[in-house]
């Protein structure tokens, strides 16, 4: 099994997309600053998840939650 995950930082009014297999232990390393672009934006809680077969087609919902139709489609799922 493989994950997309967003976490929304807890000071920032920031968001991070995310592909795993293990969506536990990534969700740690965010929150112990062992990713570049995530530690200035410490602590983060995890809002969205979605579960797939593969990690290929995790990383191509990945991509397209980046894309600015993702982004948009993001943007309405959390306006509610």
């Amino acid at each position: 099994m493989a994950f997309v995950y967003i976490l929304l930082s807890k000071n920032f009014k920031k968001t991070y997309t995310g592909s795993t297999v293990n969506l536990d232990r990534r969700i740690k390393e965010h929150n112990a600053g062992k990713n570049t672009f995530t530690k200035r934006y410490m602590p983060w809680n995890l809002i969205h998840k979605e579960e797939y077969e593969s990690l290929a087609e995790a990383r191509k919902r990945e991509k397209y939650l980046k894309s600015c139709a993702g982004r948009r489609f993001i943007k309405r799922l959390f306006e509610n």
